[in-house]
């Protein structure tokens, strides 16, 4: 696990032209699913620009709440252990990782994510192995880990989230840990906004369309997918996993930060955030 590896492939999608459509509809898995990777290749630098310095570049934080590993310690001693992030971006929290003695390998969809995690690499000289796999087909062997885990990664973005979890459960040795972030299903029936627009509920908590935007020849530049606390949970068990814990951070009173629909206003009255904590059996 010492050697960067970037393997990459070749993607059929158009690349799409300016949003002319956004809002929740169906629309076929396939092109929902991989509408992720050139979104991300295309958004990589303005993201990284506006929440990088919140991030950290050799940090590992949970959630816009702010909640950070060294703190909370949700994955225990990592030191020795092999570790796997899945969606890990620009890999902050595999840096992080890898300076308390873990063997961390981060995979992302997005080969403009992994561009900026390699030249954090080199800014820091902090190196972590970088892969470039979907989160439904990783290239690594059964039982290869002892702790997996995704700080708001891969789940979001595809359709079939129980497909990542079944190839988690594979990759994970017998007692290994998947831990992952995401959004807080309740914030589904909520507006995105962080102000106090965004405190009364316009959608229902169950209309679990996904929130599409697509150019004007109709070609899905985005898509985000909700699902309930209880879809959540049915996809981490039908993997063969065990739930843990559920955690639900609350916003801290010195959080000034707002990110999209997260911040101190929305924060003091919704939850933002689920940390859902699992292990294979064994």
């Amino acid at each position: 696990m010492a050697e960067n590896v970037h393997v990459t492939a070749p993607d059929p999608r158009p690349v799409p032209g300016p949003t002319a459509h956004a809002g929740y509809r169906d629309v076929p898995d396939a092109a929902g699913g991989r509408a992720g990777r050139s979104w991300w290749d295309a958004n990589a630098a303005e993201y990284l620009d506006e929440h990088g310095a919140f991030l950290g570049a050799t940090d590992f934080c949970w959630c816009p709440e702010g909640v950070r590993e060294r703190d909370v310690r949700l994955l225990g001693d990592v030191a020795g252990r092999r570790v796997l992030e899945v969606g890990a971006g620009a890999a902050q929290c595999s840096r992080w990782l890898a300076t308390q003695g873990a063997h961390v390998v981060a995979t992302d969809v997005s080969g403009g994510m992994l561009a900026a995690g390699a030249a954090l690499d080199r800014r820091t000289g902090v190196h972590v192995p970088l892969v470039q796999a979907d989160a439904r087909r990783l290239p690594f062997a059964d039982a290869a880990f002892d702790v997996a885990f995704t700080s708001f990664g891969a789940l979001p973005f595809v359709p079939d989230a129980d497909a990542v979890h079944r190839e988690v459960a594979r990759v994970l040795r017998p007692g290994g840990t998947w831990t992952f972030s995401v959004t807080h299903p309740v914030r589904w029936a909520f507006p995105d906004d962080p102000g106090e627009h965004g405190l009364t509920a316009n959608r229902s908590y169950f209309d679990r369309r996904p929130y599409v935007e697509s150019d004007a020849a109709g070609t899905v530049a985005y898509a985000e997918y909700h699902r309930t606390l209880g879809d959540h949970v049915r996809d981490v068990v039908g993997a063969g996993l065990v739930l843990v814990d559920v955690v639900e951070p609350e916003w801290p009173a010195d959080n000034a930060e707002v990110w999209g629909g997260w911040g101190p206003v929305r924060g003091a009255y919704l939850p933002g955030t689920a940390i859902f904590r699992t292990r294979r059996p064994g």
